[in-house]
């Protein structure tokens, strides 16, 4: 049984930092690209950021660039984003995914495995 588990949500105000996890489990985690996604209320879930399975190539939104960082350790089955400069915009419950795709995908649809998500808050 695959199982996605975020943590290291929480209350921050604009321009600080938090670092979410997605622990992994049931899979087999360094062949699987990871993504984040991040869903506000009233809007679509949406793309934040991708990582290959080894973890040699990601891609981020241009709403994050320069700003979060993605990444992943094989060794603890863990993937990471590194969030600074947070932005009351970036307000949202932020999902991780798996997808046995090699390459990384933007789409939801593509993802096979999904967390149960984390809420993120920025105040102003």
């Amino acid at each position: 049984q695959v199982q996605l588990v975020e943590s290291g949500g929480g209350l921050v105000q604009a321009g600080g930092s938090l670092r979410l996890s997605c622990a992994a489990s049931g899979l087999t985690f360094s062949t699987y690209s990871m993504g984040w996604f991040r869903q506000a209320p009233g809007k679509q879930r949406e793309f934040v950021a991708g990582i290959t399975g080894n973890g040699g190539s990601t891609v981020y939104a241009d709403s994050v660039k320069g700003r979060f960082t993605i990444s992943r350790d094989n060794a603890k089955n863990t993937m990471y984003l590194q969030m600074n400069n947070l932005k009351p915009e970036d307000t949202a419950v932020y999902y991780c995914a798996a997808t046995n795709h090699k390459v990384i995908v933007r789409l939801t649809t593509s993802y096979n495995y999904w967390g149960q998500g984390t809420q993120v808050t920025v105040s102003s």
